[in-house]
Formats: structure tokens, C-alpha cells, sequence
């Protein structure tokens, strides 16, 4: 069935309530552009476990008024402090230089946490539950959706936010493929990655853990294991894993469990005691992989975040980079003169470029410094060595200025500014967006 006659077609529909869709929704709903979200899952939960923040992303936080609440739910990121197995000290990164770039502290914080925060920004109407998309097609200026219930939607411009495996993006890419339009590398698997399990776990005994009494930082330790610690992914076996991303009962999770329960942790005792204060219902399998797709429109239908862009997490750029897509793709939608398909295809054009070669070097980014954090080869080895004991202040000042140098800020309100000593890269779109909304004032 249909939506109700007498219901008006939404400019945008956003395919997915991860961090990323939602965030596009919260801009969208302060631009007054109207927009519905479809979420696959019957309910709002966000899994998952710690999420780092950094100030590449805090203007638009604080545009939108809620950095404060942020801050009021993480803690600062001094430092990372990395151990063996035996935890023998291998080092620690400080993120000293990120505060004098940015100037603001990187932030850590509970996903579900952060989630939340930004979920209460969409009012509960705009939101759709139990809608797994099956197919979209594009007609007089405007995008179907047929989801698996039967129901059916209308917008004039379809997002794809759905995640790595992308309902949107598949749809697309066979309509592209049957015009032999779709590029080979497009057609490629994402690398094989590694299969990982995440938790928030509920408050240990404070006394036997003091460091949570420290209320000016977020200590953040991180135990590599040796390769008996590790189990590689046959190369045959991954598209078996990726599948069964979504089967992740209590056996598993038990099973799993149970190779490291033993293991010493570095603030004390051993992993069995935070293990056993998770909740099970609050663990995640998460496969990790990465890939940047080099087409990420069509028509009517643009992907963000993960849809287009995977990235590993080691640093902490996942969700950031998605929201920063959010940002630029929300700009280019508000600057459009009409919903023809030009004005689409213009703006779609203005996002891709403004952010492809940005998500390309955060992917890059993302790769080494996971191979840093967690990598058992001997030239991660290597590598972690070099960047723990070797690396020059001022080396390292100069990479975090490239990497924080992408601030996007929503156009149509006060830009933020530049609380740091780095450069920002100018804001693309302004001068329209404040035009517009100087009209939009007088009438």
C-alpha cells in the first residue's frame, strides 16, 4: 500500500538511523526541509562501545547546540596507553597537538550515549521502524521506495545512510551495471578485514578501579596480543562472515567470550570480571573492513557514511567522517535553486567533490592508525615502534593539522570560529546559502 493521498511527498528520504542519518536529519529539521527516515530494525538502539570525537566536527555541535551536552557525557582523550600481553608498556600517544590545532579536546564518550543525544533531535514522527527497502525507482522527478511490509514511499531526493552493505547503494549500482555505466573497482569486495565484538559494560566497583574516579580524562588502554591471540579469516570464509554479520546469538557470544576471560586487564584482575559486568544484550559483532566506492550518486539517489565510505576505526573516524557528509550534503541540498534534475544532479556533483578525496585520506588515515593500535604482523610492529618512540613533535603537529584542517559547518547559520592554530579549508556554498536565507527572512 501507499502513503495516504492527502500526505506530502518529503524532499528527502534518508534510508537508515544510524549516527549518520540521524545527523542529516537533525540539520534538515533546522533548515525546515522536509524529510521522513526508513530504519530496517524494529526498534532505536544503538550498539556498540567507546567513540572518540574529534574537533573537526565540534563547530557543528556547537552550531547546533549541543556540544555542551556532549561534553557532559565523555571525557577528555590524553592519551592512549598500549600494553603486550603481559602488559609490558609499549607506549603511549598524547593528543596534545589536537586541542592546540583544533582547539578543542578530543573527546571520548558511550556511543549508545551519543546516539541518544541525537536521535531526541528528529521528532519520533519522522521516523520509521521495521522498513528493510527492497528497491527504489526513479519517475516524474521523484523516487519510489518499496519496502519488504508492502508499504511504499515518495521524496524528491532518496539518502542512502544505510551502512556498509547499503540496500540504496545496491539498488543503484544495478541500475548502473545493466547500463554498463558502474566502474570495475565499484564491483570490487571490501578488504578482508577481521571480526571484533564490542560492549558497554555496566560501572565496576569504583574502588577497584580508582581510574574511573578521574574526572579530567578518559584513559584509554589498548592490549595488542600476539598471533596465538588472533584468529585470521580464511580469505574463502569472509563472504561466509559477512553474511552472518547479523547472527550473533548467545552461544557465540559465549563462546568468544570465554578466549579471553582470562586475560589480565591493565587496569586490574583479569577480563572476566568486565566481561562478566556487560550485559549480553549489549554486545555487538562488528566485521571490520574497509573500502571508499568511487560512485556514490545517481539520479536521485546519494549515499553518506559507511554507504559509500568504510573506514577501519583505529581512528576514530567512522561516525565523524559520516557526519561531516551530513553536513556538506545537507549544504549543497539547501543551496539548490529547485528540485529539477539538474539542480539535483548539481548538488550531488558539489558534495562528491567537496568530499571523496577527504573520505580517501581518512580511510588511509583510519588504516595506519589501526595497524598502530592493534596490528600483530611484524611490520606493525615496526611501524608502532617508530610512531610511539621515533616521530618528531613537530612531524606530528603537522599531521594533525592535515587531518583536522576539514571543519564543514552548516551554512545557513553563524559559522564557528577558528579556535585553533590550524588552518580550515574554506567553506564552499556559504555566500548562496546566506542569500537564501536572507530571502527566506524578508518573506
Amino acid at each position: 500500500m501507499s502513503e495516504p493521498a492527502d500526505t506530502p511527498i518529503p524532499t528527502v528520504i534518508i534510508v537508515g538511523a544510524g549516527l549518520g542519518g540521524l545527523m542529516f536529519g537533525t540539520i534538515l529539521e533546522n533548515a525546515n526541509i522536509s524529510y521522513h527516515i526508513l530504519e530496517r530494525a524494529s526498534e532505536l538502539r544503538s550498539l556498540g562501545s567507546a567513540i572518540a570525537m574529534s574537533g573537526s566536527v565540534f563547530p557543528l555541535f556547537e552550531q547546533l547546540g549541543i556540544y555542551e551536552e556532549l561534553k557532559s557525557v565523555s571525557l577528555p582523550h590524553i592519551s592512549m596507553d598500549l600494553y603486550d600481553t603481559k602488559l609490558n608498556s609499549l607506549g603511549s600517544a598524547y593528543t596534545k597537538e589536537h586541542k592546540i590545532v583544533s582547539g578543542y579536546d578530543m573527546l571520548i564518550t558511550a556511543r549508545p550515549k551519543l546516539y541518544d543525544m541525537i536521535r531526541r533531535r528528529v521528532p519520533p514522527h519522522k521516523i520509521s521502524l521495521g522498513k528493510k527497502v527492497l528497491r527504489s525507482k526513479e519517475h516524474d522527478n521523484k523516487v519510489t521506495i518499496y519496502c519488504s511490509d508492502n508499504t511504499e514511499y515518495e521524496c524528491r531526493i532518496l539518502v542512502g545512510a544505510d551502512g556498509a552493505y547499503s540496500a540504496v547503494r545496491q539498488n543503484m549500482y544495478k541500475e548502473l551495471d545493466e547500463q554498463c555505466s558502474l566502474p570495475l573497482v565499484d564491483k570490487e569486495d571490501f578488504s578482508i578485514g577481521y571480526i571484533t565484538m564490542v560492549g558497554v559494560s555496566n560501572p565496576p566497583n569504583p574502588e577497584k578501579y580508582p581510574q574511573l574516579a578521574e574526572k579530567d580524562r578518559c584513559r584509554f588502554h589498548v592490549t595488542i596480543g600476539d598471533n596465538n591471540n588472533s584468529i585470521q579469516i580464511p580469505e574463502d570464509k569472509v563472504k561466509e562472515q559477512q553474511s552472518l554479520n547479523s547472527e550473533w546469538g548467545s552461544e557465540s557470544i559465549n563462546e568468544m567470550l570465554d578466549q579471553f576471560k582470562d586475560f589480565p586487564c591493565s587496569f586490574g584482575g583479569t577480563m572476566k570480571e568486565i566481561l562478566d559486568a556487560t550485559p549480553r544484550n549489549l554486545i555487538s559483532k562488528v566485521f571490520l573492513e574497509e573500502k571508499v566506492f568511487k560512485t556514490w550518486y545517481n539520479g536521485r539517489s546519494v549515499l553518506i557514511g559507511d554507504a559509500c565510505h568504510k573506514l577501519l576505526p583505529g581512528g576514530g573516524q567512522g561516525a565523524v567522517t559520516a557526519m561531516k557528509d551530513a553536513v556538506v550534503l545537507a549544504n549543497c541540498i539547501y543551496s539548490m535553486k529547485d528540485l529539477s534534475d539538474e539542480s539535483v544532479k548539481t548538488a550531488f556533483a558539489s558534495y562528491y567533490r567537496q568530499r571523496y578525496l577527504e573520505a580517501v585520506d581518512k580511510t588511509k588515515y583510519s588504516s595506519t592508525l589501526t595497524k598502530i593500535m592493534f596490528g600483530h604482523k611484524w611490520s606493525d610492529w615496526l611501524v608502532r615502534k617508530a610512531a610511539l618512540s621515533f616521530i618528531p613533535d613537530w612531524l606530528k603537529m603537522k599531521e594533525t593539522e592535515k587531518n583536522l584542517a576539514d571543519r564543514p559547518q552548516i551554512n545557513w547559520l553563524p559559522l564557528v570560529e577558528n579556535r585553533g592554530s590550524g588552518a580550515v579549508v574554506p567553506q564552499e556554498g556559504r555566500e548562496e546559502a546566506e542569500k537564501r536565507a536572507h530571502v527566506q527572512s524578508r518573506l
